[in-house]
């Protein structure tokens, strides 16, 4: 019988933490909403920089809990191993933003949200470089994602906007920043390592929004709510859910799940800003959606 209940009670933490990786997928979802209309109050390293500080300011709290409620704990790694995965993955991020928030000036938002989760076909094709054994199975779903990129980005004189090749410029960005995190998070606290690099991009896309798009008080005003939105929500709630979900739930899951965000993109920008698609991009969206569930299906074990 207690067996029974450890089974049940296991059952209901997994479900729990499923439960809070897609409210992470759904605020990561909308945040593209949020991203574009704040493009109208201001300028996108002015938006990145003032989000990723907020991001950065969020998670001090959060360290600060983490660190007294487990006082006097080892923890792995030390400040020069936050100091450096930081850097490193805020550089991969601040890139990766840009070319994001860049690529939403002009393209739709469900566009942009499915572009973007390439990076989840992209990362395990990099892994070939770095002598991974790569199965039939992502290069089905390659294939299958670059017809959806077809139908979803190319027009009738077989170009792809600008907007798009921003994004996807982006995805490969992601990529880079995902096999960064993948290397320093064992190394040292997760909270703290994504605190740096939200700090570090945040002060990059600061100092270049000074010189090259001259930042004003009022406009930062003006786009408060998408700003907070994209800085408190996106950048600080949204990666704690991860961290907390992500305890109780298979890695491969949970990848799944947060790969939700794509659609919730392209629904939020259909309900919010009346970004609609044709027949023929929602195909294209179904296909890449369909690529990005088969990559991260587990593997049958062989008996």
């Amino acid at each position: 019988m207690r067996q029974e209940e450890k089974e049940m009670e296991q059952k209901k933490t997994s479900v729990k933490s499923s439960l809070l990786l897609f409210l992470a997928a759904v605020i990561w979802g909308v945040a593209f909403v949020a991203q574009s209309v704040g493009m109208e109050y201001m300028g996108p390293l002015t938006f990145n920089g003032a989000r990723f500080l907020i991001g950065a300011v969020v998670l001090l709290p959060v360290i600060w809990y983490r660190e007294h409620k487990k006082a006097g704990e080892k923890e792995k790694g030390g400040r020069k191993e936050v100091l450096a995965g930081g850097v490193c993955c805020g550089l991969a991020l601040c890139i990766a933003s840009l070319l994001q928030q860049f690529g939403i000036l002009y393209t739709t938002v469900g566009k942009a949200g499915f572009i973007t989760t390439l990076y989840i076909i992209i990362v395990p094709v990099c892994g070939i470089f770095l002598r991974k054994k790569v199965g039939a199975k992502i290069w089905i779903g390659a294939l299958i994602a670059v017809i959806g990129m077809y139908l979803l980005c190319i027009s009738g004189n077989f170009s792809i906007s600008k907007g798009d090749s921003f994004v996807l410029g982006c995805a490969f960005a992601f990529s880079v920043h995902i096999l960064v995190v993948d290397y320093f998070s064992p190394k040292t606290n997760g909270v703290k390592l994504s605190c740096m690099q939200f700090f570090t991009s945040g002060v990059i896309c600061t100092i270049l929004a000074l010189f090259l798009e001259r930042p004003d008080l009022h406009a930062l005003t003006a786009g408060i709510v998408p700003l907070l939105y994209a800085g408190v929500m996106s950048c600080g709630v949204a990666y704690t859910l991860q961290v907390i979900g992500q305890k109780n739930v298979e890695p491969t899951i949970a990848s799944l799940i947060l790969s939700l965000e794509s659609s919730v993109s392209v629904l939020a920008g259909w309900i919010l800003l009346d970004q609609k698609l044709s027949v023929r991009e929602l195909s294209g969206c179904a296909l890449v959606f369909a690529a990005v569930i088969l990559v991260q299906l587990p593997e049958k074990k062989k008996g």
